[in-house]
């Protein structure tokens, strides 16, 4: 992974309107024969930079400075305004400018504050050899009705995204968005997390506005053979481009990643029609209630996972049409997910062998009735208090040791539950929500240790996959002979 080169956050207009308010509103203090020049400049200045905006897009971050130059600049015009006397027609008096100077630059630094807090996130330039193309695709389960609605002949339909390896695409070829095929998908789907997060919609338009490297619809790369398989389920509530820079790169690796929506789950689902499906979770108080219908979700989600698996089965095999006709190889088939999603690869995996590794990324088992599964694991955790949550890592080692192959447990110091997602790129750098890593750092270490055990468990990579997994954290290791 190639780290981006991520500027201030603001574009040269954002920056020059931040200036132009603050001089507007120090001009009051400056000697006398400065200050007329001094506010003229500066609301030429302000007055210019907002036209700009106003043609390519207010973010609401600049919100609080235009409003507090706008304030200024109504002061500012009639102090300019001369008597016969020559003095200004009017001029605030000193102990009630103070004041009002230090409140309006407290509100133009919110500005600067909240972009850097809430950018439009950067993604790291995938450092693979190939180049990565993306793909939408919705199938619908024939055999399994859908139990979120009370429509007897409603089935369980998925929406799945393919980012693949693919062939380099012309210069200026249009990026995907991320969140959405279009502008109005990306802000739906985040404008639903920031409602299922209890924030504003608006706080998470940066990131409906962000474009990511994969490019829509481009035609596969001719490498020869078939690509392994990486099946991605995200967080409760969460969507399917979730850990979009994470899949980028491992497609420029060659792998195919399919991340999965599962409606009624997912924040929302924007269907082939068109219809937004929104999510139905929630929590009711009764934590009895609350881990019977957190179960059931789980059942749910890995029920999709193995019909997305036979669904890319059929497309290999080109009984679904598509350019991957020979592309997916399904034997070398990795499941996986964040989360309530991690939890869900473990039960994908202990029904159905055709997964042939698993990676649980954060996510407490939600199995009523644990047993052994047959394939490696992987699972990656943020260090957690036993008080807080006693059940958590135990739960986990219990379901680790029932495995017949081998189990990794890698507790990665200074992550937090949204480290090992794109959240660090578009949320504030606050430890508890995304760690204490870079906002890049996270992804290199979800990423290095990620691809170390699918090198390792699709490809037969050589080396030692514990050394490589202990240089990020706290390992232990479950053998099935019970040695540590």
């Amino acid at each position: 992974m190639t780290e981006s080169i991520q500027g201030p956050g603001m574009s040269l207009p954002e920056i020059i309107a931040v200036l132009g308010a603050v001089g507007l509103v120090l001009a009051r203090w400056l000697p006398p024969a400065c200050r007329r020049p001094t506010t003229i400049g500066a609301a030429a200045v302000v007055a210019a930079s907002t036209v700009v905006l106003a043609v390519v897009g207010v973010r609401w971050q600049l919100v609080p400075v235009l409003v507090c130059a706008a304030v200024m600049l109504s002061l500012a015009v009639p102090a300019l305004v001369r008597g016969r006397d020559g003095r200004p027609a009017w001029r605030a008096r000193w102990w009630l400018a103070l004041p009002g100077t230090v409140v309006c630059l407290g509100l133009i630094a919110t500005g600067p504050a909240a972009v850097w807090a809430l950018p439009v996130p950067v993604f790291p330039r995938p450092s693979g050899q190939l180049a990565v193309g993306t793909t939408v695709l919705q199938w619908t389960d024939p055999d399994r009705p859908e139990t979120a609605t009370p429509a007897p002949d409603d089935r369980r339909a998925v929406v799945v995204q393919l980012w693949y390896p693919a062939r380099p695409s012309a210069v200026g070829a249009e990026r995907a968005r991320y969140g959405g095929r279009t502008a109005h998908e990306a802000h739906v789907v985040f404008g639903a997390l920031a409602d299922y997060l209890g924030a504003p919609g608006f706080l998470l338009d940066g990131a409906a506005d962000a474009r990511t490297w994969s490019v829509p619809e481009a035609a596969v790369a001719d490498t020869g053979g078939r690509f392994p398989v990486v099946l991605f389920s995200p967080g409760l509530g969460g969507v399917r481009t979730q850990n979009t820079a994470w899949a980028e790169e491992l497609a420029s690796r060659g792998y195919v990643v399919v991340g999965v929506d599962h409606p009624y789950d997912s924040a929302a689902v924007v269907l082939a029609d068109g219809t937004t499906v929104r999510t139905r979770v929630g929590a009711t108080g009764d934590d009895a209630v609350d881990r019977r219908s957190v179960d059931d979700w789980t059942a749910i989600r890995a029920a999709d996972l193995r019909f997305v698996l036979t669904q890319l089965g059929r497309l290999d095999r080109g009984e679904i049409r598509g350019p991957f006709t020979d592309r997916l190889d399904t034997d070398r088939a990795a499941v996986t997910g964040h989360s309530v999603g991690g939890a869900a690869a473990l039960l994908a995996a202990r029904h159905d062998a055709r997964f042939a590794a698993v990676i649980d990324i954060d996510g407490a088992p939600h199995d009523p009735h644990p047993q052994p599964f047959h394939q490696p694991v992987l699972a990656l955790a943020h260090p957690v208090d036993p008080a807080v949550n006693p059940t958590y890592l135990p739960q986990l080692t219990h379901v680790l040791n029932l495995g017949t192959s081998t189990g990794y447990l890698l507790v990665v110091p200074g992550s937090a539950h949204l480290t090992f997602t794109d959240a660090p790129l578009f949320l504030p750098p606050v430890p508890s929500l995304v760690g204490t890593q870079s906002r890049t750092g996270a992804l290199r270490m979800t990423l290095a240790t990620t691809v170390a055990f699918l090198d390792a468990t699709l490809r037969n990579a050589p080396g030692d996959l514990a050394a490589r997994l202990k240089a990020y954290g706290e390992l232990t290791v479950h053998r099935p002979d019970g040695r540590r």
